[in-house]
């Protein structure tokens, strides 16, 4: 337990280091590796293999306690990393961000993230929540009120649209 809790955040350390050269490919790749060392650690977490033989002993409340940051970590980061990489992936980059909210509803980066990849979808409405959740826990941060502008706009556009459709049926 306690060499794979150590295995997972030394190859989150690597991530972390590659995401500061920009070689976000590599971090992406220490993320995943990272993330598979913790596999079948959780015990909140199905067994993805049934098991073959005995079970490990369960974490402690501090190893449970450094598995989950651990995850949480890397999978913001690779959310990060995502947005970084041409063509950008925004279900991935949701999909990440949403893990870390399930444990952390108001990871400030999470939430962003999870805002900017819905808005990319043209999922206006949840975009809209996630940013306005970012920005109730970072009231100064200029790229979530660029985005949560943004939004707005784009829904003010949509529902013009939707009013002139309406009074061409209606009126």
């Amino acid at each position: 337990m306690e060499r794979r809790l150590r295995e997972a955040q030394q190859y989150k350390e690597e991530g972390n280091k590659r995401y500061r050269e920009q070689r976000y490919r590599d971090a992406v790749s220490r993320y995943h590796r990272a993330l598979l060392q913790l596999r079948g650690l959780d015990p909140s977490l199905p067994s993805p293999i049934p098991s073959l033989g005995p079970q490990g002993p369960l974490p402690t409340p501090e190893q449970e306690k450094i598995l989950h940051a651990t995850q949480m970590d890397c999978y913001n980061n690779l959310a990060a990393c995502l947005l970084q990489m041409e063509p950008v992936n925004y279900e991935r980059v949701r999909e990440y961000s949403r893990k870390v909210l399930e444990r952390q509803p108001s990871n400030p980066k999470a939430l962003y993230r999870a805002g900017v990849a819905s808005f990319h979808l043209q999922d206006y409405d949840q975009a809209r929540r996630y940013l306005q959740a970012a920005i109730d826990q970072q009231p100064k941060d200029a790229n979530v009120r660029r985005y949560l502008q943004l939004t707005e706009s784009e829904l003010s556009s949509y529902h013009q649209k939707e009013k002139k459709l309406y009074l061409g049926m209606f009126g």
